[in-house]
């Protein structure tokens, strides 16, 4: 039975951030315990498999699970029905994916043979595994129980820890390793719908919802695009560098493709809030947590960049080792596209929620057609160095489009968008000019400033006192009622 009690916003993040964080640390460590252990073609051809894994895993959703948080928002709305609705249409989904998905592996590779077979041993777990979480995380997204999506996302980033050191222990083929790696998401899958349903009934007999099919279409393309801008850049750089390259630039760009998760912990409590306001017709409060939202995403996506940007050759000797030390310069170029990304998840939201989906889609599409031509362009003539401006090239297409598509774009960027990417820009210009032979002091010095943005920021600044002040007032409380007072 569902439970009716929501979380608090604020409990959902806290719930968000620990489980990703954890299976962040434990997807990253899988990936760099791959690159120690495959040899740089090997894991070339992997990052080119498990793009096309991840592309596929989308298609079983095809953007069904956001018109799932906006059914479930609406009032009265049977959750057996809808779930059992959503589970029928990801069964037909899944199967079709896999044909087509097969298809397109054999036209486009038929002229590599190990790379079909890796594909059949890594896509079919690990595709049937993402559709399997997908259920079970967009259900307790849509009861605002952000706990049980954090399990679900943990015990698949365990198992992919566990199964891929015993692989690598009993010096396993790579295609066993692929394997591996792709049961991992399986397991997961099977655990979340084991909960959702310890907490509704599933019946694949029950009558179909139809409103899962409203918009069904732009939501399908928009989350396609979005999913495929993470890897377009492996997918087009097999057909203009070798695999070796192909190789470097994953490495480099694993590490923030791996953090943008934690930008989406923000933006998975606040989904259900925005639409529950706009279908309550509540557009002040609406705006009101757009704002909020794009403010804290751009916050997070700074402390995100500010390492990685002054200390790139550090995190890749003391992840990779030297071997891989060339991936270091597009990893500080890269860093740069996580404070874009996270900004531009929170314009997207707003868009999504107000009813926008189409322009949210149009944007996509114009920065996923940019991107590749980008790429095929600039890594013909600079390789993995162009590659990765293209990456933040992209998410600057996609930053400009969003914000002329969002209503209220001119309070928006007068609020949020405007002073904190200036104070960005201008701090890392000025740390890297003076401090860039100290990356160390660079990094704090600008940690430093961030922490000065929460006390100018008038929101921030109340919501701090306001918090130092209940703590304080019921510290005081709890002392005087021990002494008896």
């Amino acid at each position: 039975m569902r439970e009716s009690k929501k979380n608090s916003i604020a409990m959902n993040i806290l719930h968000l951030f620990y489980s990703t964080a954890l299976s962040s640390v434990l997807n990253a460590t899988a990936l760099i315990v791959l690159a120690y252990y495959l040899k740089s073609y090997d894991y070339g051809m992997f990052s080119v498999v498990l793009a096309f894994a991840m592309i596929m895993g989308y298609f079983t959703d095809a953007g069904l699970s956001t018109i799932v948080l906006r059914e479930g928002s609406k009032k009265k709305m049977d959750i057996s029905i809808l779930i059992s609705s959503y589970v029928k249409m990801r069964m037909v989904l899944l199967f079709a994916t896999f044909i087509c998905g097969f298809i397109v592996i054999h036209i486009s590779n038929s002229g590599n043979k190990e790379l079909i077979q890796t594909a059949y041993y890594l896509v079919i777990p690990m595709v049937l595994g993402i559709a399997l979480q997908s259920i079970g995380t967009t259900f307790f997204q849509m009861i605002e129980k952000m706990q049980y999506y954090g399990m679900i996302r943990i015990l698949s980033s365990v198992c992919l820890v566990l199964t891929l050191s015993v692989g690598i222990y009993f010096s396993l083929s790579p295609l066993i390793i692929t394997t591996l790696y792709g049961l991992s998401y399986f397991a997961g899958g099977v655990f979340g719908v084991y909960l959702v349903n310890r907490n509704v009934k599933i019946r694949l007999k029950s009558k179909f919802h139809k409103g899962l099919l409203q918009n069904l279409g732009s939501f399908t393309l928009g989350g396609l695009l979005f999913v495929m801008l993470p890897h377009l850049g492996p997918l087009v750089l097999e057909k203009t560098v070798t695999l070796e390259e192909v190789g470097l630039f994953a490495v480099a760009y694993r590490i923030p493709q791996a953090l943008q998760q934690i930008p989406f912990i923000i933006a998975g409590a606040y989904y259900p809030v925005l639409f529950r306001s706009f279908n309550n017709n509540l557009l002040d409060d609406h705006l009101r947590y757009n704002i909020s939202l794009i403010k804290i995403m751009a916050l997070v996506g700074m402390a995100m960049t500010i390492p990685f940007f002054y200390m790139s050759n550090v995190v890749i000797h003391l992840l990779f080792g030297d071997r891989w030390i060339h991936a270091s310069f597009p990893l500080k170029i890269l860093s740069l596209m996580l404070t874009l990304q996270a900004i531009n998840i929170a314009l997207a939201d707003g868009l999504t929620t107000r009813g926008l989906q189409s322009l949210r889609t149009t944007i996509q599409s114009i920065a996923v057609i940019s991107g590749g031509i980008l790429y095929l362009y600039l890594s013909k003539s600079f390789g993995v160095t162009g590659a990765a401006f293209t990456g933040v090239m992209i998410e600057g297409i996609a930053l400009v489009g969003f914000w002329i598509c969002i209503p209220n774009r001119w309070v928006i960027a007068k609020k949020a968008i405007c002073p904190y990417l200036s104070f960005f820009i201008i701090g890392l210009g000025s740390i890297e000019f003076f401090l860039n032979s100290h990356p160390l002091l660079a990094v704090v010095f600008h940690f430093l400033l961030l922490v000065l943005v929460l006390f100018i920021d008038k929101e921030f600044k109340n919501i701090i006192y306001d918090y130092l002040k209940i703590r304080i007032i019921g510290y005081k409380w709890k002392t005087k009622k021990s002494q008896g007072v």
